[in-house]
């Protein structure tokens, strides 16, 4: 199956997409309470809390995914063959993918206890 503009447009897209909610992550870890909290010494030492998990865990596997997706799509734009792109775009988007679904804060997660909705 041959690639097409299509196929590229998708590899771009996801790319660009990751990159500005990467800009967006950055904004909102400024601002956020949870995060200023863990600088200025709330979280406990001893194990895992709300703000460590969203000051240093969170940010560093998203971070990691993106410059995992990033990674993919320069090396699939440069591979040779059809099959060649498609299989890089699955390995690297894939594990990507899997570095996000690491690093959501679910509401089941031990680590942060963040409900799907918020009443505002």
């Amino acid at each position: 199956m041959p690639f097409t503009k299509t196929d590229n447009s998708f590899r771009h897209w996801t790319a660009t997409i990751a990159h500005i909610q990467l800009m967006l992550g950055i904004i909102i870890y400024s601002k956020s309470d949870t995060v200023k909290s863990l600088f200025r010494g709330i979280a406990g030492a001893d194990h895992i809390t709300e703000p460590v998990f969203f000051g240093v865990i969170h940010i560093s596997i998203m971070l990691s995914a993106i410059i995992v997706i990033t990674i993919g799509s320069a090396r699939a734009k440069r591979q040779s063959t059809h099959h060649e792109k498609f299989r890089t775009i699955l390995i690297w988007f894939s594990i990507a993918l899997a570095l996000i679904f690491i690093a959501i804060p679910w509401p089941f997660s031990p680590f942060a206890h963040k409900p799907y909705l918020r009443s505002f």
